[in-house]
């Protein structure tokens, strides 16, 4: 597949949401994934380990200390994220991420591996997603038994947050030079992002020859500086997953975040079950609340045809 330049990115992205085209474009996302990924569905789990006031201070988030929205303050003991994670580990995930906030202290961290690290099963990765760091501790995450790393440049870094767009980049530089796979997402995207700066960071994931790829729409979370703008509607989330599913072309999966149906036939085929704190959540044990479980997970990459 030739590589797809930027114009050609804003080209689809202007596509008439509805329009013959837009379901043209879904129906070459959808079978991409379904040839491609030989009809695989994958489903990761996320815990997060706290829920505490960041100083990171993203304009989206629950957990920024400006606006700290979430109704409980805390994080978990080493013994409860072991627990919970031979829970996941039992029903057969694909991949296990523990999240962190900016601030987790890094030593603990890597505790929290060597905890955690034994208790996975052949070929299942164990997946970091914290804040910012350099060469020396990417070295460290790799030692330790990390597999990977989510990190991505998010829309509007330095002004919807307080960490700078170099600052990010020098971390994902970091991860590509000691040998751990990254997992990128386009998000959090809003109805104020330009398709320039969406094709930015689509862009952004070619460079880095992502193969495991999401998109995600921002969820307004009640008492952040973001709330008042919104979302986009799913018609719009859908043709940007698709769009970048077509560009990118993620070897391993793609996904799209908060999951829905449409997504799904835009190329989507891997999904998340989340544990404990999550960011779009005012709830400190998303799985209550907006968290799908595993077997959600299963049931839906089912329902469109995926062997789970």
């Amino acid at each position: 597949m030739k590589m797809i330049c930027r114009d050609e990115i804003i080209e689809m992205l202007n596509i008439k949401n509805g329009s013959l085209g837009y379901y043209e474009l879904l129906h070459k996302a959808f079978n991409m994934s379904k040839e491609a990924y030989s009809n695989k569905g994958c489903v990761f789990a996320q815990i997060g380990l706290n829920a505490e006031p960041c100083s990171a201070n993203c304009k989206f988030c629950s957990f920024g200390e400006k606006h700290f929205s979430a109704y409980n303050k805390g994080e978990k003991q080493i013994d409860e994220i072991v627990d919970e994670a031979k829970l996941l580990i039992a029903q057969n995930i694909d991949d296990l991420f523990l999240m962190t906030t900016t601030d987790y202290p890094k030593d603990k961290y890597l505790d929290v591996i060597s905890k955690v690290k034994p208790h996975l099963k052949e070929n299942m990765n164990l997946v970091a997603n914290v804040g910012d760091f350099d060469l020396d501790y990417a070295k460290m995450l790799k030692k330790s038994g990390i597999n990977g790393v989510y990190h991505i440049c998010r829309l509007n870094e330095g002004v919807d947050t307080l960490i700078s767009l170099e600052e990010r980049v020098a971390t994902i530089e970091a991860i590509k030079e000691v040998g751990l796979e990254l997992y990128y997402c386009i998000e959090p995207i809003g109805p104020e992002h330009t398709y320039e700066q969406i094709a930015d960071e689509i862009e952004r994931a070619i460079s880095y020859n992502v193969n495991i790829m999401a998109v995600m729409r921002r969820v307004p979370i009640e008492g952040t500086p973001k709330f008042l703008d919104g979302t986009i509607d799913a018609l719009e989330f859908t043709k940007i997953v698709a769009v970048s599913r077509i560009a990118v072309n993620p070897k391993k999966s793609m996904n799209a975040h908060e999951t829905n149906y449409m997504t799904l036939l835009a190329g989507v085929n891997q999904l998340y079950a989340e544990v404990g704190a999550n960011p779009r959540d005012k709830e400190t044990e998303t799985q209550t609340s907006r968290g799908l479980k595993v077997e959600d997970c299963v049931k839906i990459l089912k329902d469109v045809g995926y062997h789970v």
